[in-house]
């Protein structure tokens, strides 16, 4: 499922690359005895992926270095010896991959997604006020400065729309799939205060951090080049960080919040992660902090439980029938949903379907209320 997810039919061949590292863990018993010795908590096949990629980078062997991709420059396609290659390294190098599992979790920071809260965002640019972004599992901080970064939406007609800073080195491109649009907001609505969550915040202007952060970005051309600028208008716009877990400081962080900007809580392939009495947890301290005052949660994870057997978001928002049988079908795809409390109301939708890398966005045909 999740090699289907990356690469389904129709995507890039820039992400063949990233498939085909997981189609040959699945398919070699040896590799699997490997992947099988890390904790299911840890994530056993991105972790694995991640840390076999982190020695390719470091190591440079050939010819399996010339097949992955370097910021800025071309995607090279991988050779019909990759799978054999790439199987013969981390047998070598089993040790060190043990052992680089062992120290680390899958850590990724993918920018691309802010392209998916964008639209979300829309109704919250309308209000008017000053916007308060609390951003949840905030990791290297990316998604803090969301206001930072030009977005272009490519329709299936060749028709872009765009919005955000013009100016900004980093531009994120998305294909937008079906027959909607997404509703984009005229301008982004002003950020007045930033603020990340993390049980383990992650300090870019450490070259091991940010080494082992570069290895869990999907090896896809576009998503390292965006990392690699994302990386650089961080380290330049430092943002404040709470470690903690969520749950525990999330509570006084909003009632620390200006009573009289809006608040929106993001939460990106975060939430899907939180076991399920931790999210219970999440979503009834929202409900209670929104029953206060206006706020929104924006939510861009995969159908939870994660995989086939998944019934609904990770904002409790149940899944129509034709979602779960896509979720069944496609595998793991983020799905993008707002909670939007105002005086005390809450309301509930599921507005799109995303790419986990953020290649493409599909807007729904109707909103989901609750």
């Amino acid at each position: 499922m999740v090699a289907a997810a990356w690469s389904t039919a129709g995507a890039p061949l820039s992400w063949r690359l990233t498939a085909a590292q997981f189609d040959t863990l699945r398919d070699d018993p040896e590799l699997l005895s490997i992947a099988a010795a890390i904790p299911p908590d840890k994530l056993p096949p991105l972790l694995f992926s991640a840390a076999a990629t982190f020695l390719i980078l470091e190591l440079r062997p050939e010819p399996l270095a010339g097949w992955f991709p370097t910021a800025g420059e071309p995607q090279p396609p991988p050779g019909a010896r990759f799978p054999a290659e790439y199987r013969a390294f981390c047998l070598d190098h089993r040790d060190r991959l043990a052992q680089l599992c062992s120290q680390h979790r899958y850590q990724m920071n993918e920018v691309g997604r802010c392209a998916d809260v964008i639209p979300a965002l829309a109704p919250l640019a309308a209000d008017g006020r000053a916007l308060v972004l609390v951003d949840v599992g905030t990791g290297a901080g990316f998604g803090l400065h969301l206001d930072r970064y030009h977005y272009q939406y490519r329709g299936p007609d060749g028709h872009s729309s765009t919005v955000g800073d013009p100016g900004s080195r980093l531009s994120i491109e998305v294909q937008v799939r079906g027959a909607h649009a997404p509703s984009l907001p005229p301008a982004l609505p002003a950020i007045v205060d930033r603020v990340g969550i993390d049980t383990e915040p992650l300090d870019l202007s450490d070259p091991a951090v940010r080494g082992w952060l570069a290895a869990c970005v999907p090896q896809e051309i576009t998503a390292v080049t965006r990392f690699a600028l994302a990386a650089e208008i961080a380290t330049g716009h430092p943002a404040r960080t709470v470690r903690g877990d969520a749950c525990d400081v999330l509570p006084g962080i909003l009632r620390d919040c200006d009573p009289g900007a809006l608040v929106c809580v993001v939460d990106s392939y975060a939430g899907v992660f939180f076991p399920p009495d931790a999210l219970g947890r999440l979503r009834a301290l929202m409900d209670a902090a929104g029953a206060d005052r206006d706020m929104a949660w924006i939510s861009v994870d995969p159908l939870v439980p994660m995989g086939k057997d998944a019934t609904h978001s990770v904002l409790g928002l149940p899944a129509p029938p034709e979602l779960l049988q896509r979720n069944r079908r496609d595998g793991v795809f983020g799905v993008v949903g707002r909670l939007t409390y105002h005086r005390g109301r809450r309301q509930g939708e599921l507005l799109a379907l995303a790419h986990p890398g953020a290649t493409w966005l599909e807007p729904l045909a109707s909103e989901l209320g609750d």
